[in-house]
């Protein structure tokens, strides 16, 4: 904290005064927080009861509750950070919240929306202004993921109903000087409307092009649908990893005729390199036997991976109802390519009591 040099009969003496220890940190005024949840912060950047005190981490720590607090939506919340000198070189930190009323959302305006009607799109998206049960979902506060969510809907929504050029240009919030009322306004170009012309299969097929072509959603004609574009490269993958194929690549490549608005599409198949279930491991039964199971499995060690089975195998184990969560991987084995092992892991639920009286 401080330090002196002085010469006292020639000898050079260094004075140096410690910095104190926090003895104790009290918090006051948090109503939205739980203390709990704000210690940990402040631990985490440093500000906790016997550590040494630094002026710097105070600041942090008043930084990180503004960033907790604007988070919910209280931007016009305050802190203010008392530190009290004690006996034996020591201080305590108080700090004390007021937390100020939730800035809700006054509008969200949709610029450049013309196909659709600008309420139509905004009932899509989760942030809303405040109604009926905004109290309870809290939609009427703006957080910046909410809005990440929100835009990616209404890519969606556009992208599934033919505008393959969709995009958002730009996204704007303001925010009044009381800080109570937010605006949000969100700038798009729709783009033309897109119909489906050819689709074609390229790349290594290994399965007759009629079986696959079946797996095809988007056909010539159709209003061009990213969703079933998505999910047809899905069914074509899925197909593939029933033969043992895990790592199948399916990717959609368009054509673009912009004069006639229709875009074809050729899906290009890797098949990747056959593998099977090296080894089957189960994890997080503490009172389950593995046997139990094991029986339920319908991939076995040693055989060809299948997808379809080993959608089969999680469906009859969650079925058990002993498991709250039932989660399968299927990780590379290092070393050799064509191996994978069957890692299920499952989450046990807490056994029944019975009390008697």
């Amino acid at each position: 904290r401080d330090v002196r040099l002085e010469v006292e009969s020639g000898v050079l003496v260094v004075i140096v005064q410690e910095r104190p220890t926090i003895s104790q940190i009290d918090i006051v005024g948090t109503k939205e927080f739980d203390k709990d949840t704000l210690r940990k912060a402040l631990k985490d950047i440093g500000v906790v009861e016997s550590r040494i005190f630094d002026r710097s981490a105070l600041d942090r720590a008043e930084q990180e509750f503004k960033r907790q607090y604007i988070n919910r939506g209280y931007y016009a919340m305050q802190v203010t950070t008392t530190v009290t000198p004690q006996e034996r070189n020591r201080v305590a930190v108080n700090f004390t919240v007021e937390e100020g009323d939730v800035a809700k959302i006054a509008n969200i305006n949709i610029v450049g929306a013309q196909a659709f009607p600008e309420s139509t799109l905004v009932k899509e998206m989760q942030l809303s202004t405040s109604g009926w049960f905004t109290w309870y979902t809290k939609n009427d506060q703006y957080s910046k993921q909410k809005l990440q969510a929100d835009l990616e809907t209404l890519r969606s929504y556009y992208t599934n109903r033919g505008y393959l050029e969709f995009q958002v240009d730009s996204t704007q919030v303001s925010i009044t000087p009381d800080k109570e009322q937010i605006y949000i306004t969100v700038n798009i170009t729709e783009g033309p409307k897109y119909s489906v012309g050819e689709v074609q299969l390229a790349g290594e097929l290994l399965l007759p092009e009629t079986e696959l072509m079946r797996l095809i959603l988007v056909k010539p004609g159709d209003v061009y649908s990213r969703e079933k574009l998505t999910q047809s490269a899905k069914a074509v993958s899925d197909r593939l990893g029933s033969d043992g194929y895990a790592f199948a690549n399916v990717n959609a490549v368009p054509e673009i005729d912009r004069v006639k608005r229709s875009a074809s599409f050729t899906f290009f198949i890797d098949p990747g390199r056959r593998v099977y279930i090296r080894k089957i491991n189960i994890s997080g039964n503490a009172r389950t036997r593995d046997e139990v199971i094991r029986r339920e499995l319908r991939q076995l060690e040693g055989a060809w991976y299948d997808a379809t089975r080993i959608e089969r195998s999680k469906v009859r184990i969650t079925r058990l109802n002993f498991f709250e969560d039932v989660n399968v991987e299927t990780p590379a084995v290092p070393g050799s390519p064509d191996q994978v092992d069957l890692d299920v892991t499952v989450t046990e639920k807490r056994p029944a009591t019975c009390l008697r009286g």
